[in-house]
């Protein structure tokens, strides 16, 4: 009986000027989201809302709406929520009958749970009227379907809640259609990716740094993606997993670049010139001037990264502000305030979680003290660089071998 899946947004409706570039954001984000498993789609805007529907106008089977639930429950960022609907000719009686059509396959089941539960069911109606000339007001369309629901299950079934309601029946009526939906399903909300610009994220292997590139993708940021390794200290699962999740992420946008750079050769520099003790924060500092290399390369204004204050030696405040100082660019750290289970908790829900618990070697573990210095200060970092022999042309060779491999791919 559904023939349209209508998605609402909430955050873009306030853009005033803009929401009309962060609508069409957000409609090529859905066709790209669904056009591999529904190529026959049609996208359309109505005034604050965007649907889709079959070309030819056909209902959506079960299985095909809940297959379209799930991809956009996970990957419609900027859509707050989303109802399978009914879209029809704006006249009281076609809206009347396809919700007592439509009713009969939700309220009975609903009545009868709440039975079980000792209780009535709580409903309510929500009418909007956007054509001023049809014949009944919003107050009185609620009205109008209040009454039908209640004459066809009984009152004594049903309960008029309109703050706290089992089932919600919603009714919009525009001047060249009728939209009618029974359910509502929550979407990740936030702004479409692509609405902001590129960053560049320095990805791990673990559970931190996903978590971190989606959530900048939400607030409309595409990302490309800068992975480290060891070779021949760290095997080629330490790659492949990197790649792995990259490839995962990227179905949350339109696909980033993955950048990968073996550190070995400096990292060999720094075990035999500098103290030990410092060789985390150093490795981190050589990551971020290779990443930021990469990024002005790119014309990318921000690097990403999953850290969290506190969580490691290195993310302590003074060796974040020591490990910052390496680069002159804007760093987004999203997690910076999350604690670990929160972390966790997110990495569950959009799926990389069970790709980052794998336990393969990273670069960081590579040479890494017994009893890392969780205060290493900026002119500590600079003095033991120094004794690096030709540090920075190294780390600009790796970077630029990092953008020939990915050109040559």
């Amino acid at each position: 009986m559904y023939n349209s899946v209508i998605c609402r947004y909430h955050e873009i409706a306030t853009k005033g000027d803009n929401r009309s570039f962060f609508e069409r954001t957000m409609l090529e984000n859905l066709k790209r989201i669904l056009r591999d498993e529904f190529p026959d789609l049609r996208y359309r805007r109505v005034r604050g809302r965007l649907y889709m529907e079959y070309c030819d106008k056909r209902d959506f089977t079960d299985s095909e709406l809940a297959r379209i639930s799930e991809l956009l429950q996970l990957r419609a960022l900027g859509i707050e929520n989303f109802s399978p609907a009914i879209i029809t000719t704006p006249d009281m009686e076609n809206i009347s009958n396809i919700v007592k059509t439509a009713g009969a396959d939700i309220f009975p089941t609903a009545i009868e749970k709440a039975h079980k539960e000792e209780r009535t069911l709580r409903f309510r109606i929500r009418a909007r009227r956007s054509d001023k000339n049809f014949p009944l007001r919003s107050q009185e369309i609620e009205i109008a379907l209040c009454s039908l629901l209640g004459g066809i299950y009984g009152r004594e079934n049903l309960k008029l809640d309109l703050d706290n309601a089992d089932i919600t029946v919603g009714v919009e009526v525009r001047e060249e259609l009728a939209i009618i939906w029974l359910e509502s399903f929550p979407a990740p909300g936030g702004l479409p990716v692509g609405c902001n610009d590129r960053t560049l994220a320095l990805l791990s292997g673990g559970i931190d740094s996903p978590v971190a590139c989606y959530l900048t993708m939400k607030r409309g940021s595409p990302v490309d993606f800068i992975g480290f390794h060891s070779e021949p200290y760290t095997p080629p699962e330490t790659v492949e997993k990197v790649q792995r999740i990259a490839n995962y992420l990227n179905t949350f946008q339109q696909p980033g670049r993955l950048y990968m750079v073996n550190l070995v050769e400096l990292q060999k520099l720094i075990r035999d010139n500098c103290n030990p003790r410092y060789r985390t924060v150093l490795y981190r500092r050589l990551m971020f001037r290779i990443a930021q290399y990469i990024a002005r390369k790119r014309k990318i204004g921000a690097l990403l990264t999953g850290e969290s204050l506190g969580q490691v030696a290195s993310q302590t405040l003074v060796n974040m502000n020591t490990i910052g100082n390496a680069v002159n660019m804007l760093i987004l750290r999203p997690l910076c305030g999350q604690d670990k289970m929160e972390t966790i908790e997110i990495a569950r829900k959009i799926g990389t979680f069970e790709l980052s618990k794998e336990q393969v070697p990273d670069s960081c573990t590579v040479f890494a003290p017994d009893r890392p210095s969780t205060r290493v200060s900026i002119e500590d970092a600079e003095a033991e660089e120094a004794k690096i022999p030709n540090y920075y042309e190294i780390l600009e060779r790796l970077a630029q071998e990092a953008i020939d491999a990915f050109k040559n791919k």
